[in-house]
């Protein structure tokens, strides 16, 4: 990164996501050794790549992501408390002049003084919560999605399930081949249920990276709702991360969402830390 003797870095700019992912790799992965956690979400970086979100770049020091509503940020650790944040807010504002939402992954004490600092405050609390991994006694019968094939019936059930949902109800056949294409992709990791017509009707995917396996998203049917199909299915998924020697689940949930709380609660899930959207004070 920056040597401490070169002079301040010069104003951000957008930056072609190709030539700057060697950069930002290494920009990820210093911020999550340092703050536990990724600066960016998955959503952004598909739609980076994809090219429905900008980037931003700020020599090597900070780097932003950009959709038309909504933004995220990073500052390299040892770039911290020398006003970079503040410089990639300003030009993050700047580009945004409307409503714009952004994203804290981790609630930092740095993070809030710099929303504070700019008129924002807490809107939405996305909480990330973890458990041991059991073996549950029974396991559902699922079986692995396949690519190519149950692309489409998979979009459509998935935006039903997740109908008011602002990022993953929107995904869409671009997103979810982009999603397919990454490292840690597996289709066995990847678990339909389906209901005696053979239509499916629930979705437990998984997203294992090093010792922690994610419960990147599970669905249901709408009008399968009340069956316990969402218990069923994270039973099939603690028998699959147990199978792959995974010791440690974790999962993402909206502080609000009081039903899926007492399904994870129950299963042994606990708080592990908060991500907060903020947005202009009005």
């Amino acid at each position: 990164m920056r040597p401490n003797d070169l002079p301040s870095p010069s104003r951000p700019e957008r930056a072609d996501p190709v030539s700057a992912e060697p950069f930002l790799r290494g920009l990820i992965q210093q911020a999550t050794r340092q703050d536990g956690q990724p600066p960016f979400s998955d959503q952004s970086l598909v739609g980076m790549r994809g090219g429905s979100r900008e980037l931003l770049l700020m020599d090597e020091v900070a780097a932003a992501i950009l959709s038309p509503t909504e933004a995220e940020l990073v500052v390299a650790p040892d770039a911290r408390a020398r006003g970079n944040g503040t410089t990639m807010l300003e030009a993050i504002l700047a580009a945004r002049p409307g409503e714009l939402r952004i994203w804290a992954h981790g609630d930092h004490p740095a993070a809030r003084a710099l929303a504070r600092s700019h008129g924002f405050e807490p809107v939405r609390e996305l909480l990330q919560l973890r458990a041991p991994v059991v073996a549950p006694a029974h396991a559902e019968p699922v079986e692995p999605f396949r690519p190519g094939v149950d692309d489409e019936e998979w979009l459509r059930l998935n935006a039903r399930a997740f109908a008011t949902h602002p990022e993953q109800g929107r995904l869409s056949q671009p997103d979810l081949d982009a999603l397919l294409g990454e490292p840690w992709f597996d289709p066995d990791d990847f678990l339909l249920l389906r209901g005696a017509d053979g239509a499916i009707i629930g979705y437990c995917w998984l997203k294992i990276e090093g010792a922690v396996g994610e419960f990147y998203v599970v669905g249901v049917a709408p009008d399968r709702q009340g069956e316990g199909i969402g218990r069923r299915l994270m039973h099939a998924g603690f028998a699959r991360l147990a199978a792959r020697g995974i010791r440690t689940a974790s999962l993402y949930v909206e502080a609000d969402n009081v039903p899926a709380l007492r399904l994870y609660r129950p299963l042994g899930f606990v708080d592990h830390s908060i991500d907060i959207q903020y947005a202009r004070a009005t």
